[in-house]
């Protein structure tokens, strides 16, 4: 049991939150990834948690294993070409994940997805929220564009997901 995390995750408050995703940002990764998807028949998914709470907390759970959660719960694996993709951000750790459905998984490889997570994390590390986000929008695009090209239908929400 880590303490310093658990502290951490106990004090994040929501105004942290909003302040790091604030509606313009939210507004703009939505958009980013309306135009993404215009490129590609894969589904981009951005889901932004502050801090976890009670068991999963205490009992360690990692922001990977909260990103699997999420990927499931919001069901980006339920698209026609096994195309989807979950930029998760665990905002308390300091932490981005991305889980990618097994069609896009098989073809880009955990690699280029353990590289956007980098990039992201470094935009945040300074703070810069939205420059992070729209960069891991792209970067995600740019990979689906590559192996899912075309204009498929849009299966699941553009917008992004803040989790309380």
């Amino acid at each position: 049991m880590d303490i310093r995390r658990i502290l951490k995750h106990l004090f994040f408050t929501d105004w942290q939150l909003r302040q790091a995703f604030s509606p313009v940002c939210l507004e703009a990764i939505a958009r980013a990834v309306r135009n993404s998807e215009q490129t590609h028949t894969g589904e981009i998914r951005f889901a932004v948690e502050g801090a976890l709470e009670g068991l999963p907390l205490f009992k360690g759970q990692t922001a990977r294993e909260r990103a699997v959660e999420v990927f499931s719960q919001l069901r980006v694996w339920d698209t026609e070409g096994n195309s989807g993709v979950l930029i998760y951000v665990l905002l308390a750790d300091h932490a981005v994940e991305i889980v990618a459905d097994r069609g896009i998984h098989r073809c880009a490889g955990a690699p280029a997805w353990d590289a956007i997570c980098r990039q992201m994390e470094a935009s945040f590390a300074v703070a810069d929220f939205q420059a992070g986000a729209l960069q891991g929008v792209e970067s995600v695009s740019h990979i689906l564009q590559a192996h899912f090209p075309g204009r498929g239908d849009n299966e699941l929400p553009d917008e992004p997901v803040l989790l309380r």
